[in-house]
């Protein structure tokens, strides 16, 4: 037998953006039927989660409709329609509807999310039910429809693809919130002790920024394959814009090839770079071949061998005393290299050696902090 079912959520507006992100969230969660109705759904499957349903998420609604009409029919005549269900029922389930920033403006869109709201205070008065409105504000995410109303999702899908980035006014502030935080949000309204009546939902995380700004960073984005400069990881935002970026890339473009540098010792390439964390690189060395015998003042590298055996050499430039490490791919032994010790590692295996290296600072060759000296010294 399976487990027994611990309580039934119906989710409206299930294939929208929200209601995708919100549903696989859902799944994951223990002892739930989940009843998932969007446009194309049964009128009789509406009627059968609405008979049962514990908690509805109401997501479903009309952003950009071809009359303005259909934004009344859309927002508040489809709460009117659920509301007016759930009363000949005799049902007062929770229900959280996602409302809208707009609401506090009298643009049809704004003023059919207020008649939205209005409907589901009526109802929470009528029947003791908790109901909760969230006035979210522009959410940005995974699977966020281009080219429709989300600036973040037009502007993802256009640097991924090539395309240019059109911008009324780069001044123009945007007051964005991350889908995982609205989706966070929805989930602990689950759990939460209940609150008859109506209410607002606190406002959720969000981060203003100019369209200018914005288009800017997602174009840093796209030329990273380039630059190889990592965004900005310690914003929050920023590592909630990057991965909404690269969800917009086709399928056939997640891979790319770096820059390799080839010479007689083999090859090298760099991965990744960023001023606050320094760069990351990886080399292929072929047998017999010796690589450095240079130092640093302040620049500071690990080394590991991920293939084949090498020895990493050091000497105090201003001793002779000469140290060896053996390490092989095998160990994932990691080697510090510190300032002031001339260093080199050789390929002392009889097969091609790996070794990804690390460097606190970004080459500059205007100020390499590089400075040529054998670790062995010549006799």
């Amino acid at each position: 037998m399976g487990e027994e079912v611990r309580m039934r959520i119906l989710v409206t507006g299930a294939r929208g953006f929200v209601g995708k992100n919100l549903c696989v969230a859902l799944r994951r969660l223990p002892n739930l039927e989940l009843f998932e109705y969007d446009v194309d759904s049964r009128l009789q499957y509406l009627d059968e989660a609405l008979a049962v349903a514990d908690i509805i998420f109401h997501l479903a609604g009309v952003n950009r409709p071809q009359n303005a009409e259909e934004y009344r029919a859309g927002n508040a005549g489809f709460t009117a329609e659920i509301c007016k269900k759930l009363q000949r029922l005799g049902r007062a389930p929770k229900i959280v509807m996602s409302s809208s920033i707009q609401a506090k403006l009298n643009n049809p869109y704004g003023i059919s999310k207020r008649f939205a709201e209005g409907i589901l205070r009526r109802f929470a008065v009528d029947t003791g039910a908790e109901c909760v409105a969230y006035r979210l504000k522009n959410l940005f995410g995974k699977w966020c429809r281009p080219n429709y109303n989300s600036v973040t999702a037009t502007f993802c899908y256009n640097a991924s693809h090539g395309l240019p980035l059109q911008i009324s006014d780069r001044n123009n502030v945007v007051d964005l919130t991350y889908i995982d935080d609205a989706v966070q949000a929805f989930v602990m309204e689950i759990e939460r002790p209940s609150r008859p009546g109506f209410r607002f939902a606190s406002p959720l995380a969000s981060h203003a920024v100019t369209l200018g700004e914005l288009a800017d960073t997602i174009k840093g984005f796209a030329d990273h394959r380039g630059t190889l400069q990592l965004p900005n990881y310690e914003e929050t935002f920023i590592r909630a814009l990057y991965a909404t970026y690269l969800s917009y890339l086709d399928t056939d473009d997640f891979a790319y090839n770096l820059d390799i540098k080839s010479d007689d010792r083999g090859g090298l390439a760099e991965l990744i770079k960023a001023p606050c964390f320094g760069q990351i690189f990886v080399s292929r060395t072929k047998p017999g071949i010796t690589r450095g015998n240079h130092y640093h003042h302040t620049k500071t590298e690990k080394f590991m061998v991920l293939q084949g055996e090498g020895v990493i050499r050091f000497r105090r430039i201003d001793g002779n005393e000469v140290i060896e490490y053996l390490v092989k791919g095998e160990e994932y032994r990691v080697v510090d290299i510190p300032p002031g010790y001339t260093h080199s590692i050789e390929n002392v295996g009889d097969k091609e050696m790996v070794t990804l290296f690390w460097s606190s600072e970004v080459f500059d060759p205007d100020s390499p902090d590089t400075y040529w000296d054998t670790v062995i010294p010549s006799k």
